[in-house]
């Protein structure tokens, strides 16, 4: 009887010790991704927050600031255009060959490319350097995604992607933030882009050695996956069983089809205001260059303390409540969207910039669930980061009109106009979101 009651106790501590350690290297495989992935955005955001910078040096080699700053969002939108593309092969390879490969070789091939683009001179460089850094960034998330599924439990999926999401909000705004102040220094937009290339090389190094591909790597068990995934009981395998077998069973769900269009509108929001707040700012409200890439800040700032409160409470409510929220997130934004194109701010410079934040609080928590939370619930480890490539992908061939066209729409109406095309989007899209809820409350 003793040695029984030994050789449970024993068991009980092994378990015991194989938890803390899971939680552990849980913590530190959330850190490494973190700062992993907001350092991508030091190689994203520096085109626009150099975007001023930029407009003032063409216009100063004699091309009209009108004709420049449609140029350069021509460029943001291919770049874009390169992402979108570059996302839907991404959750396949990441499926297939392990996030981690995803993860790291795109982080290496946007610190090649910024430094390309530092170094030329000319459009047409300039055009090449951005679209392939946008291209081989698209890797990141997808191999993140892929990375997360086998780490964490789908009862924290919420949790986990909204603290994994403030990478692409907080590391944004800390990204602007840090830039911002080298422009004060006097650093002119070359500068600006060599130094995110040095800070990013030193996040590769970091992940390059520490960061797993899963807790079976270090003898641990993997938790489960939502039973309710598109795969069902497959859904607990790594590896897919073919390309077909992935496409054939996102296709042919519906609810996944609506999940994309949702990602559609809400992409198009989100990289209009990536790229154009601080243009928006020195030209429609008169900020300086290094004031309005500081105030910029507060877009991925306020948005981030959105993944947080929304990605908690998606945990704690029901099947539909990551579907009411970004019901309502929507429906509101367009809101102050609608605001935003309506009334006058001459001398009132405070105004626009907190509804621009406000924005951000009320959209960014939403759209963090689609190519997060809602993929794994769609693809578990098997199909994860294909179900975010594909949503994700939607979405920024949405985004890429952001470039071009928000600029074409900016320059010929206003940023008044801008504003009101973003309203209707958003009112639009949240047709799709309304139909989301009600199949979710249905199933619930």
């Amino acid at each position: 009887m003793s040695g029984n009651t030994g050789t449970a106790a024993s068991l009980l501590a092994r378990a015991e010790l194989n938890r803390s350690r899971l939680r552990y290297r849980q913590a530190s495989t959330i850190a490494l991704l973190l700062i992993g992935y907001a350092g991508y955005y030091l190689c994203r955001s520096d085109l626009s927050v150099t975007l001023p910078l930029l407009i003032q040096e063409m216009s100063a080699r004699g091309v009209p600031i009108d004709i420049a700053t449609t140029r350069l969002g021509t460029i943001a939108s291919l770049g874009v255009l390169a992402y979108a593309i570059g996302k839907f092969p991404s959750g396949g390879l990441a499926d297939f060959l392990g996030g981690r490969r995803n993860f790291l070789f795109g982080m290496g091939g946007a610190i090649v490319f910024t430094l390309l683009f530092a170094v030329s001179g000319t459009l047409p460089l300039f055009t090449l350097a951005w679209i392939g850094n946008r291209a081989v960034q698209s890797l990141g998330w997808a191999g993140l995604v892929k990375i997360t599924s086998k780490w964490f439990s789908f009862s924290a999926y919420g949790s986990v992607m909204g603290i994994v999401s403030l990478s692409f909000l907080f590391g944004d705004a800390a990204a602007r933030q840090f830039m911002g102040f080298l422009i004060s220094l006097g650093l002119g937009w070359r500068g600006v882009f060599l130094s995110a290339t040095t800070v990013l090389a030193m996040i590769f190094a970091l992940n390059l050695l520490f960061l797993r591909e899963s807790p079976s790597d270090f003898g641990l068990v993997e938790p489960p996956v939502n039973p309710q995934n598109l795969f069902l009981e497959k859904g607990e395998h790594h590896r897919p069983a073919s390309v077909r077998s992935l496409l054939a069973t996102f296709g042919s769900s519906r609810i996944f089809w609506l999940v994309c269009i949702l990602s559609l509108g809400m992409t198009l929001v989100r990289e209009t205001f990536n790229l154009w707040t601080p243009t928006y700012f020195t030209q429609g409200i008169g900020l300086s260059s290094a004031e309005a890439a500081e105030k910029s800040a507060l877009f991925p700032l306020f948005g981030g303390i959105s993944v947080l409160l929304t990605g908690f409470l998606s945990d704690r409510i029901g099947k539909s409540g990551r579907a009411a929220i970004i019901l309502i997130g929507m429906l509101l934004s367009g809101a102050v969207l609608l605001m935003l194109s309506r009334l006058n701010f001459v001398h009132h410079s405070g105004w626009p910039v907190a509804l621009v934040a406000f924005v951000a609080f009320l959209i960014i928590g939403p759209y963090a669930y689609l190519a997060g939370a809602i993929a794994l619930d769609f693809g578990g480890k098997q199909g994860s980061a294909t179900a975010s490539g594909i949503i994700d992908g939607v979405g920024y061939l949405g985004g890429v009109l952001a470039g071009n066209s928000i600029a074409n729409v900016a320059v010929t109406w206003g940023w008044k106009g801008a504003f009101a095309v973003l309203a209707i989007v958003t009112w639009a899209a949240s047709i799709a979101a309304a139909l989301y809820f009600l199949h979710q409350r249905q199933t619930a």
